[in-house]
This record gives structure tokens, C-alpha cells and sequence, in this order.
């Protein structure tokens, strides 16, 4: 009988991981390969230019000709990671579930929020999710506006009578035009204008927890498993 070892299992290095985002990418953006070729060959192209006419002695055109080649690299492991990205939300796009995944992997810094919907409609399974920050309540809904809206209007009231004088702000996700996409969540969480403390951010997202009731998270995408590459 084998004998364990009782070692954890090794993490992938960093190498690894960026292939196999690499590899998941390619298979769904067939640009990939060409965006970041020439992501590195601009800084590479400058660096040579530079190198050639102010380098100066041999060591000042290695050093600009290797400074391109950092950089030009640096570009391309960039740009791999935008269209990572975008891919992940391209697969998780119209599925039910998606803005939760979305709010428990990548919801920024001074935000709270879980993947647990606070309203569903249990028979289209439509979703409305919630945020607190400084600029206070964000009402999130996934689904048509025409059959959200009145999850929508029931949460706001809740939260009017838990946290009256708090700001509540809307964002839809789904497929009318005034909606956003799920890649958008964040920068549109970004640009609402900070009104409460960090102190009355706690306390209001408290009070509005104690509401929770147990609401059961939509069948379509496994938030716990499903998780947008990180830039």
C-alpha cells in the first residue's frame, strides 16, 4: 500500500499559469496571437531606434535594445490579460448567475457584495444583486428591465426603510439597451461619487444583511468556480 506523503499539492508557477491563460485564450479569440505579437515588437521597435540613435557606445545600444525587449514583453503579457478577460465575460455573458460570479472575484476594494442574490423571480430566475459602498446601494439586475423591475422596486423599498437617508443607484445587466455588460460592472461602480464614510459603509451594509433570506443562488454559472482573469 502506497504511503501518503501528506504534502499539499504544488501550486502551478507563474510561467505555468500565464500559459494556460494563454492557451484557454487562443481557443476563444483567434486574434490573440497577432495583438500580442505586435504589443511586442512597438517597444521593441522604439528600443532599437533608440539604441541606434542615442546609444552611444556599445553598452548604452544593449541596454536600450533590452529595455525594449522587457517592455515589449511586458505589453504582450498585458494585453493577454485584457483579452483574457474579455473572454471569461464573453462566456459567462446571458448565463443566469453571471453578475454574482462577477461581484465575488473581482468587486474592488471598499465595496461589499456577495454572489448571493438579494431578490430572484423563481420562475424566469431573473436576479437582483446588491453592493454597498461609499457611494451607497447599488441595485445590480440580471435580466430584462420589464421583468426586474419589480424585484427592483421592492429592494429599494427595503432599503428605505432599513437606511432611509442612503443613497440607492440601479445598474441593469441584460439584454435591453440601456443595460451594461458584465465587464462594465466595476468601472460603473467606479464613477458613482462617494457620499458615506467607510464607517457608515459597515453600517449599513449590516443592517441590510440582517435582511438576508436565504435567497438561492440562480442555476446557470457556479460563482464559486467560475472566476473572470484578474488584470
Amino acid at each position: 500500500m502506497a504511503r501518503s506523503t501528506g504534502r499539499p499539492a504544488r501550486e502551478p508557477g507563474r510561467i505555468k499559469q500565464l500559459l494556460d491563460v494563454f492557451q484557454m485564450t487562443r481557443k476563444a479569440d483567434s486574434t490573440l496571437v497577432p495583438w500580442m505579437v505586435l504589443a511586442f515588437l512597438v517597444p521593441l521597435l522604439i528600443g532599437i531606434v533608440l539604441a541606434v540613435l542615442i546609444g552611444g557606445t556599445v553598452l548604452g545600444v544593449v541596454l536600450w535594445i533590452v529595455l525594449g525587449v522587457v517592455a515589449g514583453a511586458l505589453a504582450a503579457i498585458i494585453v493577454m490579460n485584457q483579452r483574457a478577460e474579455r473572454a471569461a465575460y464573453a462566456r459567462m455573458e446571458g448565463q443566469q448567475g453571471a453578475v454574482g460570479a462577477v461581484l465575488r472575484a473581482t468587486l474592488r476594494r471598499g465595496w461589499r457584495g456577495s454572489e448571493i442574490p438579494v431578490a430572484v423571480n423563481p420562475r424566469t430566475r431573473d436576479a437582483v444583486y446588491r453592493a454597498v459602498g461609499r457611494p451607497g446601494v447599488v441595485l445590480i439586475a440580471e435580466g430584462p428591465k420589464g421583468r426586474t423591475q419589480r424585484l427592483v422596486d421592492e429592494e429599494r423599498r427595503k432599503v428605505a426603510r432599513v437606511a432611509p437617508n442612503v443613497p440607492v443607484s440601479v445598474l441593469r445587466v441584460g439584454p435591453d439597451e440601456d443595460s451594461i455588460r458584465l465587464g462594465q460592472i466595476n468601472r460603473r461602480l467606479g464613477r458613482l461619487k462617494g457620499k458615506l464614510t467607510r464607517a457608515e459603509v459597515l453600517a449599513v451594509s449590516n443592517r441590510l444583511e440582517s435582511l438576508a433570506g436565504g435567497v438561492p443562488v440562480p442555476k446557470g454559472v457556479d460563482p464559486t468556480r467560475t472566476r473572470p482573469v484578474r488584470r
